[in-house]
């Protein structure tokens, strides 16, 4: 298991999948470990993925500081990756509330990021959170699905504080309910630190205005995927997102929810790859890391 120290001196691993340039993928959650990401639906045909598991995570060691686990400090130990890694310049990918993070990093970093690719990213990190409203209308177009009945009212409650999240609402995360998505959603409790994704958002960790000047400066292409049934980040937020970001292109998966790979890794993966391969920066982030070799 490849690992690296953190600048406090934690412990963090890292897991290699795929073949090819390298890609660095944060995860979301917050704060869930790498597995529950696979190979992006194939991307590791394409791509050599690498897979960090948060501090407190997968195979990462729980820090001994657990204000650390907040989404701005966490930006020192991506760079700390990006460095054991032998990379002058990376391709990033944030999947979730790991989108919040990768802008975060290109903000303090831009001049280390070759491309940048945020997968339903709610854009926090940006002031710009999904709403109540977004989440309805999204869950509203799949009122003709036969869990829709008794799922709405519950999806309602939470958004209204009247009750905590339940696995009744797990199928609006995902373009199709069926065995794959409830697998990939059994096992969520269990790859996530909830004490970590308690902090990772709280009082201090963005800085929307801040962040929207530095990225201002980000001369990086960016690819925004939305899910069209996804509520948060919705297609309409992720365009708005997209529309901050200098360089920034948005698409929106049809059909897809939280987890697009999960719904079509085809589409998915074409798009994804496609980006990466044609949007070519100056120079090649590319150095120190082997495009090929076992998984690990």
């Amino acid at each position: 298991m490849p690992a690296f120290t953190a600048p406090d001196g934690t412990r963090l691993a890292y897991h290699l999948r795929g073949a090819g340039d390298p890609l660095v993928v944060l995860p979301g959650g917050p704060m869930r470990a790498s597995s529950y990401l696979g190979d992006l639906g194939g991307l590791g045909r394409h791509r050599r993925l690498v897979l960090p598991d948060p501090r407190g995570t997968g195979e990462s060691e729980v820090p001994a500081d657990p204000a650390s686990y907040r989404c701005d400090r966490l930006v020192d130990d991506v760079e700390a990756l990006r460095r054991e890694l032998g990379l002058e310049r990376m391709d990033l990918l944030g999947h979730s509330a790991g989108g919040s993070l990768a802008m975060l990093y290109a903000a303090r970093y831009p001049e280390r990021v070759a491309r940048l690719v945020l997968v339903t990213a709610t854009p926090w990190a940006l002031g710009m959170p999904a709403t109540a409203g977004d989440r309805l209308a999204a869950a509203r177009l799949r009122a003709h699905e036969p869990w829709f009945a008794e799922a709405f009212p519950v999806l309602r409650a939470w958004l209204a504080g009247e009750r905590d999240f339940g696995d009744a609402l797990l199928p609006f995360f995902y373009g199709r309910w069926d065995a794959t998505a409830a697998a990939h959603a059994a096992r969520e409790e269990a790859e996530t630190n909830e004490e970590a994704a308690g902090v990772y958002g709280s009082a201090g960790a963005y800085d929307p205005p801040a962040t929207r000047t530095a990225l201002a400066r980000l001369t990086a292409p960016v690819l925004v995927l939305a899910g069209e049934l996804d509520g948060g980040p919705s297609p309409d937020l992720a365009r708005r997102a997209a529309a901050v970001l200098p360089h920034a292109q948005c698409t929106v998966q049809p059909g897809a929810g939280h987890y697009p790979w999960l719904d079509d890794p085809e589409w998915f993966t074409d798009r994804v790859a496609a980006f990466l391969a044609t949007a070519s920066p100056e120079r090649s982030p590319t150095r120190g890391l082997s495009a090929a070799g076992p998984d690990r």
